[in-house]
């Protein structure tokens, strides 16, 4: 038993650096699958709220809102998502994603702010602004041992709140 405890000791006394979880990692996932579906090519959409993803991805408390969200018959027509537009891009249109950038911010409270940054309007020919950058915070959490999203918001229009998902949601599923 001495030994175990002198060879914890040593362990122990070891300044050897903990690694924590990368908090960008279900963030990279649902951009990646966001900027194959904006990349013009002609591949399936992917469904950043398919079950594998809800199940790996997203927190208990955003899973539950969801499939509450989805519950509502008002919510999309094909019964495949409760959003009629991406919640990504805010949007029912974009062009190839350019220049993603992340920025994990430090935790507080218990949550890692993910911002995520790009320009989606690109290839646009409406007058519209092709530069202009689009923000997407992601609020992760632990759970379960691993990161996982707990929030996504996106930039209001001009002059209006940022919108977080779980709140729509919430709506969504009240029917409103």
């Amino acid at each position: 038993m001495k030994k175990i405890s002198l060879v914890f000791a040593a362990l122990v006394g070891l300044n050897v650096p903990v690694f924590a979880a990368d908090v960008t990692a279900p963030v990279k996932e649902i951009m990646d699958a966001t900027t194959k579906n904006w990349s013009g090519a002609d591949a399936e959409w992917q469904d950043i709220f398919d079950p594998s993803r809800l199940a790996t991805l997203y927190s208990k408390d955003f899973v539950s809102k969801y499939q509450l969200a989805v519950q509502n018959p008002a919510a999309d027509e094909d019964g495949i998502s409760p959003f009629d537009y991406d919640v990504i891009v805010n949007g029912e249109d974009a062009c190839p994603l350019q220049d993603v950038t992340y920025d994990p911010k430090p935790a507080a409270n218990g949550a890692t702010e993910v911002v995520v940054t790009f320009k989606k309007s690109t290839c646009m020919d409406d007058g519209t602004d092709k530069n202009a950058l689009t923000t997407v915070k992601f609020e992760v959490i632990e759970e379960g041992g691993k990161p996982v999203i707990d929030d996504i918001i996106t930039e209001g229009d001009p002059g209006q709140p940022a919108n977080a998902l779980k709140a729509t949601m919430v709506q969504i599923a009240k029917g409103q």
